[in-house]
């Protein structure tokens, strides 16, 4: 386990994180003022969070750098570690993240500078954030850009290219021009979705994703003309890209991935209890009976209803459970705990609760049951 693995999060930027810095940056200028770099650095360290951590080694950067900005672009592109060799160590340069927050906090009026800064860096690390700002507020020339670097041969730049402008990027602020109007991304998702690298096909799917959550039309007409002269790889990038819209039960995107509705399968759902508290587990029975003449690809799913606080509306939430390929004839059961636990992100109350089975989008089969503290 390496030393940033075993701190949190927030403490990867630490003193030692921007003594580091410092060391990388002096290197190139020697007028960089390394004790000044640290001390603003660490100011009030403990008390900040990861990304307002982020933010001051940023500003650090600005104060401590030649005051003409492309100037100070140059120094930190020249300053920049070697390329990763491979698409499986991202992760690895991870202390060159407040570089890209000194391009996005104050890069916007030198655009050339800093697009060929962000270039750089997304070979290092990553660049997906710093481009954002450029893709809000500079949209049009940020685009032709993108476009122009869809045929880098740096896995990292084209990856880039998507990623950057994804509607719903973790971590990241929603794009809301984009989530108005998407066609701007359609060009890159549509130039990217063969590439020979899993790491950019992830992203493309990853972009898709986002887009049906608010346009689930056009992405589904999207995959359904990638469809028409399908491959493995192309198949996963709609696989995945869909992921949401087939959690959902979507019939089309569904349809789309070969699973029709089931026809001739005798579902029956059981519960273990019909009361349980707050804390213990609910065991979740189906089961399946082929009865037609002809196998079945069904895609299993469960949905549970939960009980809002103060007899709110109801929230519900699919959950996966597997794939099956069910022969004529054929007879299947299947067992799921599923643990009523209070999470970080789930708040559970006591009431009446809900599990229904969903077979390939349609719901088949459900059962009540209680809730107790």
């Amino acid at each position: 386990m390496t030393d940033k693995e075993r701190k949190s999060h927030k403490d990867w930027f630490d003193r030692q994180a921007a003594k580091s810095l410092a060391q990388q940056i002096s290197a190139i200028d020697k007028a960089f003022d390394n004790k000044q770099f640290v001390r603003m650095c660490c100011k009030g360290l403990d008390a900040l969070e990861f990304n307002a951590r982020v933010k001051q080694f940023a500003q650090a950067m600005r104060e401590c750098l030649p005051e003409h900005y492309p100037l100070a672009a140059k120094t930190l592109q020249q300053s920049l570690p070697a390329a990763l060799p491979d698409c499986e160590s991202v992760t690895d340069g991870w202390l060159q993240w407040p570089v890209g927050q000194f391009v996005a906090d104050h890069g916007l009026p030198h655009f050339d500078e800093s697009m060929q800064l962000m270039v750089d860096l997304t070979q290092r690390f990553s660049s997906e954030y710093a481009v954002r700002p450029f893709v809000q507020q500079r949209a049009d020339e940020t685009f032709d850009f993108l476009y122009s670097q869809l045929s880098s041969q740096s896995p990292h730049i084209r990856r880039w290219c998507s990623e950057g402008c994804r509607t719903r990027l973790p971590w990241g602020a929603k794009l809301t021009e984009l989530i108005t109007d998407p066609s701007p991304v359609i060009p890159i998702l549509d130039a990217l979705k063969d590439d020979p690298e899993l790491y950019v096909r992830k992203s493309v799917a990853n972009n898709i994703n986002d887009l049906s959550k608010d346009h689930p039309a056009m992405v589904i007409e999207l995959c359904r003309s990638w469809s028409k002269s399908s491959n493995p790889d192309r198949d996963w990038v709609i696989k995945q890209g869909l992921r949401t819209l087939i959690k959902d039960g979507d019939k089309q995107a569904l349809k789309l991935i070969g699973y029709s509705k089931p026809s001739g399968v005798d579902a029956k759902l059981k519960l273990s209890k019909k009361k349980i508290a707050i804390g213990e587990a609910l065991t979740i029975q189906a089961t399946l009976h082929n009865s037609s003449h002809k196998k079945q690809q069904l895609l299993v799913d469960y949905i549970v209803h939960y009980q809002a606080k103060n007899n709110a509306a109801v929230r519900q939430k699919v959950f996966k459970w597997k794939t099956i390929e069910l022969k004529a004839g054929e007879k299947l059961q299947a067992d799921k705990k599923h643990a009523m636990k209070r999470t970080s992100v789930r708040a559970l109350y006591p009431g009446k609760h809900k599990v229904e089975l969903q077979l390939n989008g349609e719901i088949v089969a459900r059962q009540a049951f209680e809730l107790d503290e």
